[in-house]
């Protein structure tokens, strides 16, 4: 089994419909394919799972997902009153596997945990707990039963991006060719090699995935450049703009079932056939 996290530290779909394109091209080729969503915005789990995945004032996000397994982990139930999200009474069950999770996509091959609004509330009662090597330890369980795991992370370095960070092997970068960007990347790899160093010695950056290039400017050709020249991994393989990118989350399917011919969909298809070469 081969789990890519996909980080970065600013919100947008960019790195939510990374995660997904690759997630789908990966279920599409035949690997059993299981995509995690710890961002509380939940853009991988509406993306897939389409109107049943969103959530409202009037609407509770689809259960069972990532929260609950979480609660699990605390031993804890959630009391979810007008006040929000208060740690209930301690329950000394033992927590169940990730497979009680896991929903099945329109996608053959593709499975999802999706992701909760309220996800965030059980961060300081984790890292009390030092509970941050569980997701790991509950991935390695399901070794046998996928091939691949894509994990969307949320746009901040929290306790969910680390433990995700230490439950994988690859980590992927997206990068949007600006220079606020730039200055971001910086310390995003800085937490990744010190993640390296502290908790997860088999964890490699895998690459940097360039997204919106428009190889026909200046500027971005620029940046991309600068990057190579600072020695940083950036993958040949880049994403141009296109609008059929919104259509494809309107619509709740991947690229590759969408518009298999597109040049969006080759781009990503490039992008999926060079990370699985590189052995690492």
């Amino acid at each position: 089994m081969r789990t890519r996290v996909v980080i970065k530290q600013k919100g947008g779909v960019g790195k939510s419909s990374i995660a997904v394109n690759l997630a789908a091209i990966s279920a599409h080729q035949g690997f059993k394919t299981l995509l995690i969503d710890l961002d509380p915005q939940a853009n991988s789990s509406q993306y897939l799972l389409g109107d049943d995945a969103t959530y409202s004032v009037d609407k509770p996000a689809l259960e069972p997902n990532v929260e609950n397994y979480f609660e699990e982990v605390l031993g804890a139930t959630q009391s979810k009153g007008l006040l929000g999200n208060a740690i209930g009474s301690i329950l000394k069950n033992r927590s169940k596997g990730l497979e009680s999770y896991v929903h099945q996509s329109p996608f053959k091959n593709l499975h999802v945990i999706p992701a909760s609004p309220t996800l965030g509330a059980l961060a300081h009662a984790l890292e009390s707990k030092h509970k941050i090597y569980k997701l790991r330890d509950a991935l390695q369980q399901l070794a046998g039963q996928y091939d691949r795991v894509y994990i969307d992370t949320p746009p901040a370095f929290n306790f969910f991006t680390l433990s995700a960070l230490i439950a994988a092997e690859r980590v992927l970068i997206p990068f949007d060719c600006d220079v606020f960007s730039k200055r971001a990347l910086k310390t995003l790899i800085e937490n990744v090699i010190e993640t390296q160093d502290d908790h997860n010695d088999r964890l490699e950056i895998e690459g940097i995935v360039v997204n919106q290039f428009q190889a026909q400017a200046k500027l971005p050709r620029e940046v991309v450049q600068q990057l190579k020249d600072e020695g940083l991994p950036v993958l040949e393989s880049m994403l141009p703009p296109s609008i059929l990118m919104k259509e494809s989350h309107l619509k709740n399917q991947p690229l590759i079932h969408l518009a298999t011919d597109h040049k969006l969909t080759q781009a990503y298809q490039s992008l999926f056939n060079e990370i699985e070469q590189n052995k690492m």
